[in-house]
């Protein structure tokens, strides 16, 4: 007969798994570090295998624990969507709703719609994800995401809902120290701020002209957030989103009749959540939200 393995051991090795270290799960878990280690230790005699090897380095994962991985998240994943189930009165538009953003939009964008949507719905409670590795949504990781990818599997419901422009940016103090440049291949006697490694970006970052290649960047980093902040500091010009930038009375928008590119926006959800009240109320609340921003062209 197969050993009884409690949800709770699963959930510390799975924390384990992903922290990479006794220490950083208990942190994680809010337990003691000799409780993990206990848990870890009869996890490992219930299922007769060793899960970590342990070393100068820390903890390494064996293969038994990798396989083990997907199943662990898969529960994570389930634990999780089952209290969101449970948080609300059923037919009520109350409860908690897990949404996942990009980093930027989750920073700069999404919580002025937030704002507005607990505004009218009071009782929702909100998780956040700020990511920029897609979530599961068939795997309902989370209830609501926003996308700049068109999604293509049957079961999720989207709509599209904005065609947001990138524009250049830098900060009022920026032009009056440096001057604004008249074309793009200005942009060379300028600093610039841009990506590091990301490859998507980089090619963005190419079709603007060799002044923009990587190693003449003033700046470099993959997090748009922190592009945004640098620019907003004064240490030169970054590619934003033009709402956004033309929203900050601290920054200006340069060559305003070139756009560097659009992202086309969609706000997704499952099939089998779509009906959710909770759920729904959000879809629809963003939906509205990026389409009036959107208009704002």
């Amino acid at each position: 007969m197969s050993p009884f393995i409690a949800w709770d051991d699963q959930r510390i090795f799975l924390a384990v798994l992903e922290e990479g270290s006794l220490s950083a799960a208990a942190r994680r878990l809010g337990l003691s570090h000799p409780t993990v280690r206990s848990r870890i230790e009869i996890l490992e005699q219930a299922l007769g295998t060793v899960l970590f090897t342990r070393s100068a380095n820390g903890l390494t994962p064996t293969e038994t624990a990798e396989a083990l991985r997907g199943p662990a998240r898969a529960m994570a994943m389930a634990s999780d969507f089952f209290v969101r189930q449970a948080s609300a009165p059923g037919g009520e538009i109350a409860g908690t709703v897990r949404i996942s953003v990009s980093e930027f939009m989750g920073v700069e964008v999404v919580p002025a719609m937030l704002a507005r949507l607990r505004e009218a719905h009071p009782a929702i409670r909100i998780e956040l994800s700020l990511s920029n590795v897609p979530a599961d949504l068939l795997a309902q990781e989370v209830d609501v995401a926003v996308r700049t990818v068109a999604p293509k599997q049957q079961a999720l419901v989207a709509r599209k809902v904005a065609t947001i422009p990138l524009g250049l940016f830098a900060s009022q103090a920026y032009v009056e120290r440096r001057g604004s440049p008249s074309s793009l291949s200005d942009l060379a006697e300028h600093d610039i701020i841009g990506p590091d490694r990301n490859r998507s970006d980089l090619a963005l970052a190419e079709r603007l002209g060799p002044a923009v290649s990587r190693d003449r960047l003033a700046v470099r980093t993959d997090s748009h957030p922190a592009q945004l902040a640098a620019a907003r500091a004064g240490l030169g010009i970054a590619v934003t989103q033009i709402p956004v930038g033309e929203d900050d009375p601290h920054l200006v928008r340069l060559l305003p009749d070139t756009e560097i590119a659009t992202l086309e926006t969609w706000i997704v959800s499952h099939e089998n959540l779509a009906h959710v009240p909770r759920v729904r109320a959000v879809f629809d609340s963003f939906v509205e939200s990026f389409r009036t921003l959107s208009r704002r062209r």
